[in-house]
């Protein structure tokens, strides 16, 4: 009953057959349920006396069902919003149902452990301990252990922005729960699922589930759920610039919480009221409510971002611009030092979507203001962070926004290229040409318009069309991505002739090869062409990085060579031209520095074991896996080593714990590039995990590649390392050599998948 929410049924059942609960153990369960129903009905003080009674009797006596108190008092605690003492209380419950050998208590413990670090905004630790729980809900077939879990992952990879793996985690939640008739959870992972709608501006379909929730938490009479589900609506209300409305649900959940003394959604109450008063220019009002919510220790940092955002906007409408300034700085120093606080880099990666609207805001107000270089460095502060702090990059130590000093015209004459910045904004998108000379930003439309040309185009690419062939849509489309990315620029371009194009891109713009975009037909008789036969096309993380980026230390001309595995199943076949590629490869180099690996031999132990710091170039010959849900489970399928299931697949995570200081890896496999990119660091996959192990170039795939036309294009790729060409130069040329070939070779599907990553 108290699963699906029938607390008041619940106490019924228990008052009603009270006689029947004679032993010791079962009045301490009678109370423990009675003090769990109790504090969910927000009926704080009777929940109290019935777990003071309870923790009489456990007292005096070693009962294993002494446990539940312990769980029961972390529900009011929860219940009360002190959560620092759930977690104290949780974690002593855990201890007990370990003494006490009791798999049951201890696997419940583990699940309320990540539900309480997922409120306090500790969502690495919710995602470790919401995992065992997970994990031990299977052992013991507990179906409501399991859906609980998978819940409380949906809320975590959602606070760190990695929508896709939530959704995916709360449809499974949601359906157990609906299976299992627990409405508490069920309406709990309806407002979860209202929120990656909210993330992904569906409001319409994000204001359905709130409602969903809100009349599934009126059934059972939950204050708390009822609470929740009209702050969501609130925000929802702010979203769509519904002030009247937003300041309406406001108030009906601080009216509430005041009631139930719950200090964090007094707060958030608060957070929506300031929010609502910047809207209206309401300063002083505005201003009061956010010294509150800043001051509250029990508000939540996403709130307190958001709040000092609305704060900035309003400054800025009102042309208040030295406030405005303050308090985007402010906005931005308190999520940097959110993020800081998140440690694995699985869990970073997507967390810089968090921040996106913040630093989107800010950008826009410094063009405004004609600050177009400031706007570019502090874009800069937001790529590649966890590349860069992988590579030893700073941490946020201080509560000011500073960004890192960064001369882009020094990065340019360094890197000996002209940079193309891009940045896609949802008012308006940017791109910076830099040279050695100077700095010129272009406006271009906002991202989306950009993004579905960019997802037409790809698909294009994939089906092997010719966007050469003009009336073609496939044409259409690839001039009028570089007439939108590439035209604002030419002329900057063209006073860097003879320079490499170093291309910075973000949001979709890191699946786009830009060697493929249509130059159009021009007044002087110049045929279109693809771009690639204009310039050599370099892409790279940030500015940040290419300006910190030290000289290759490996001197030597030295190769590890892996491929040609034995095929592990048949989703992975032999590739029938991999052993003429390692051949080729092998042959541009002497046999005294060339360490090969083939068959049997090429395998993730061999390559973890071979000390690759020692070498300037490392060539994989095999398939490739892209995993869109995690990219560090990307891997280079190799042979299997033992009789573990995996044990063939050497994983990014894997790569990027090896240091190496290679020239240039080159990943001869299926999406070696990756399939996902994240807000600031781009695709993330395999050539990513190098760089993050520390290579200064990286060559992986965009899609598919052609086992038969590769071999072709990786001996034309060495031939011109032989002659001293960089691999930026070299890896264009082998592509124009299939480019200029009679047959299919010469479309992008070939030659275009391959695309060279640098940090220098």
């Amino acid at each position: 009953m108290i699963w699906r929410g029938m607390l008041e049924d619940s106490l019924d059942t228990l008052s009603t057959r009270k006689s029947a609960f004679d032993d010791p153990e079962s009045v301490i369960r009678s109370l423990s349920l009675a003090g769990v129903a109790l504090s969910h009905l927000q009926r704080f003080p009777e929940a109290d006396a019935k777990l003071s009674a309870a923790e009489g009797m456990c007292s005096r006596s070693e009962l294993v069902v002494c446990g539940e108190v312990i769980r029961a008092r972390a529900v009011l605690a929860v219940e009360r919003g002190t959560y620092d003492e759930a977690r104290r209380l949780y974690l002593a419950d855990l201890k007990f149902g370990q003494a006490h050998n009791d798999q049951a208590m201890t696997s419940t413990a583990l699940l309320n452990l990540g539900y309480v670090d997922l409120v306090i905004s500790h969502l690495d630790e919710s995602i470790d301990w919401s995992w065992s729980a997970y994990k031990a809900g299977v052992e013991l077939g507990d179906e409501n252990q399991i859906q609980g879990a998978l819940g409380n992952l949906g809320a975590a990879y959602r606070g760190l922005g990695d929508t896709e793996r939530a959704s995916e985690m709360f449809r499974q939640a949601e359906n157990r729960a609906a299976k299992l008739g627990n409405i508490r959870d069920q309406l709990e992972w309806h407002m979860n699922v209202g929120d990656v709608y909210f993330d992904g501006a569906k409001f319409p379909l994000a204001r359905q589930s709130y409602e969903q929730a809100l009349q599934l938490a009126r059934a059972i009479n939950s204050r708390k759920d009822i609470t929740h589900a009209v702050l969501n609506l609130g925000q929802l209300a702010l979203a769509v610039e519904r002030p009247d409305e937003a300041s309406s649900f406001a108030t009906q959940a601080l009216s509430i919480s005041q009631k139930t003394g719950r200090r964090p959604d007094i707060m958030d109450a608060k957070a929506i009221q300031m929010q609502v008063a910047a809207m209206r220019g309401d300063k002083l009002r505005a201003e009061q409510l956010l010294r509150e919510v800043e001051a509250d220790p029990d508000s939540e940092l996403s709130m307190k971002w958001a709040s000092e955002l609305a704060m900035a906007q309003m400054y800025e409408t009102a042309g208040g611009f030295p406030g405005a300034q303050a308090e985007y700085l402010t906005a931005l120093s308190t999520f940097e030092c959110a993020r800081s606080q998140v440690t694995s880099e699985s869990s970073r990666l997507p967390f810089m979507a968090n921040g996106s609207q913040v630093y989107d805001n800010y950008l826009h107000f410094l063009v405004k203001q004609g600050k177009d270089n400031e706007a570019l460095v502090a874009a800069d502060q937001s790529r590649a962070r966890t590349l860069a702090q992988g590579l030893g990059g700073a941490e946020c130590k201080e509560k000011t926004f500073t960004p890192v000093v960064v001369n882009p015209t020094a990065v340019a004459k360094k890197a000996g290229a002209t940079i193309l910045y891009y940045w896609l904004g949802e008012k308006q998108s940017y791109v910076w040409a830099i040279t050695a000379e100077k700095t010129t930003m272009f406006t271009l439309p906002a991202q989306r318009e950009i993004t579905p040309l960019v997802e037409r185009y790809r698909k294009v690419l994939l089906g092997s069309q010719d966007p050469l062939e003009e009336g073609l849509g496939a044409n259409r489309t690839a001039v009028a991505l570089y007439s939108t990315l590439v035209a604002p620029a030419e002329e900057v371009i063209r006073e860097g002739a003879g320079k490499p194009v170093m291309i910075l891109a973000d949001g979709a713009l890191c699946e786009l090869n830009f060697e493929t975009l249509v130059v159009p037909p021009k007044e002087d008789g110049a045929r279109a062409h693809y771009w690639i036969e204009d310039e050599t096309v370099i892409s790279a993380p940030s500015l940040a990085m290419l300006a910190a980026a030290k000289p290759v230390r490996t001197e030597s001309k030295r190769l590890l060579l892996l491929g040609d595995a034995v095929s592990p199943n048949k989703d992975f076949p032999d590739l029938p031209y991999a052993a003429r590629e390692m051949k080729d490869v092998a042959g541009h180099f002497t046999p005294a520095n060339a360490t090969i690996f083939a068959q049997q031999r090429a395998n993730p132990t061999t390559y973890l074991a071979s000390a690759p710091e020692q070498f300037s170039y490392i060539h994989f010959v095999s398939h490739g896996v892209a995993s869109r849900t995690d990219p560090l489970d990307s891997a280079i399928i190799l042979s299997r080593t033992t009789g573990n299931e995996n044990s063939f697949k050497l994983y990014a995570r894997e790569i990027m714990q090896h240091s190496i200081d290679a020239r240039l890896v080159t990943i001869s496999a299926c999406s070696g590039t990756g399939t996902r990119y994240y807000v600031g660091e781009g695709l993330v996959g395999l050539s990513w995990a190098f760089l993050r192990a520390g290579a200064h170039n990286a060559i992986g795939a965009l899609w598919e590649v052609a086992d038969e036309s590769t071999p072709q294009l990786m001996d034309t790729l060495y031939s011109g390392l032989d002659a001293g060409q960089t691999p930026a130069a070299a890896l264009r040329n082998a592509k124009l050599g299939l480019l200029h070939s009679n047959g299919r070779f010469r479309r992008p599907f070939y030659w275009a998948p391959f695309q060279i990553y640098t940090r220098l």
